[in-house]
């Protein structure tokens, strides 16, 4: 009683100190920026529910389920300059991954996930111009939930190219709606959520049919899990063409999603602007000593990932083997394009201790788990009666 007596008092004494004693308190009149109000919120995959008896799983996130690497814990625990702040620019990181991807390191630009080095990039070349004409920004849909608004909040205008029929980029369509506004474009490959890649040889074709002076970006943040020999390699593109960028993550095949460690790597023309844009001290010491220590025992993550397409192949083929018709996995999830089946679905893995990614009534994306949970996911396809559309 007496320290509630004293909070009352204590606030009594605020208030006539601040001359608001026995005033209406104001209601608040801040508001956002009108964008904010119209772009989509972006959903991250939900835990799964308790199921009493069964062991909960989470594959509504494109998660590594597999924790980092001993030696990776061990960097982790090792840094306790925690007080100070990372170096702005990530320098050891930048110069092992130059050795890594036999790149020059002022090549590399360092942000918190290859989606924090994404909005640097958007913040560099794409937004509202003095004369308060939006760029635009062209890319697939539906693919990476977070492009409509990273591209919203930095003022530029989405323009979206539909997917096809087996969730493929629509090259054609996507240079079709590039215009004189046009200042970027995305490249997701593989596509998330509906999992092909682009073709070398096409993305070589669309490259070449739009204006130089537009940045194209080759969002490979699965590349590691990529299997398909026809698949495009961003690094190889950016050495032939300098309005080329691609990102990449830590966050994915090293399983350091919880890190924020990311990169975008393109040549000096685009780098001097990026650097610019860059947020400072985006890549935490504790992130950076991490990464460093994955790729000095990459073999081991090779191994990890090679276990991960070996359960999406598994995967796959169990999919395959009920006639369900799913485009082609080359990350690491799987895509149901279950149309007005898709909450259905959701609530039936869910029921199954099983989180899934829902989009609306589009589809179901299933993050490659734990074997349990891959075998669990695929018992619940057999029994399903609505297979996806297309099947």
């Amino acid at each position: 009683m007496t320290s509630a007596l004293n909070s009352h008092d204590s606030a009594e004494a605020a208030a006539v100190v601040a001359g608001t004693e026995g005033k209406t308190p104001r209601s608040l009149v801040v508001g956002p920026r009108s964008v904010i109000n119209r772009l989509p919120k972006y959903a991250a995959g939900k835990p799964p529910a308790a199921v009493q008896g069964l062991e909960s799983f989470k594959l509504s996130s494109n998660e590594n389920p597999l924790p980092p690497l001993p030696a990776v814990l061990d960097a982790i625990a090792a840094e306790t300059a925690v007080n100070r702040y990372p170096d702005p620019v990530a320098s050891s990181l930048r110069a092992r991954l130059a050795d890594f991807l036999g790149v020059p390191a002022e090549d590399i630009v360092t942000g918190g996930g290859s989606l924090g080095a994404l909005n640097q990039l958007l913040a560099a070349f794409a937004g509202q111009q003095d004369d308060g004409v939006q760029d635009e920004v062209v890319y697939a849909w539906r693919s990476f939930e977070a492009y409509p608004i990273s591209v919203g909040l930095a003022g530029a205008k989405s323009v979206q190219a539909p997917v096809t029929e087996d969730g493929r980029h629509d090259l054609e369509a996507m240079a079709a709606a590039v215009t004189d506004r046009t200042r970027v474009v995305l490249l997701c490959t593989p596509n998330n959520p509906t999992g092909p890649v682009l073709g070398t040889a096409e993305t070589e074709r669309f490259i070449e049919s739009l204006p130089s002076d537009v940045v194209v970006v080759i969002d490979e943040a699965y590349q590691e899990f990529v299997r398909d020999a026809e698949a495009v390699d961003g690094l190889a593109l950016y050495t032939r063409y300098p309005n080329v960028v691609v990102l990449r993550t830590f966050s994915k095949a090293h399983g350091l999603a919880g890190l924020r460690v990311g990169y975008s790597i393109s040549r000096p023309e685009i780098t001097e602007h990026l650097r610019v844009a860059a947020v400072p001290f985006a890549v935490s010491s504790v992130a950076e000593r991490a990464a460093i220590a994955s790729l000095d025992h990459y073999a081991e993550v090779v191994e990890r990932v090679q276990s991960l397409v070996d359960e999406r192949d598994r995967v796959m083929k169990g999919l395959r083997d009920l006639g369900w018709s799913v485009p082609d996995a080359q990350g690491n999830f799987v895509w149901l394009n279950l149309g007005e089946a898709t909450p259905e679905f959701a609530a039936q893995a869910a029921a199954r201790a099983l989180s899934v990614r829902a989009f609306g009534t589009e589809g179901v994306r299933v993050s490659i788990g734990e074997e349990e949970a891959n075998s669990r996911f695929l018992e619940l396809c057999r029994s399903f009666t609505k297979a996806p559309i297309g099947s």
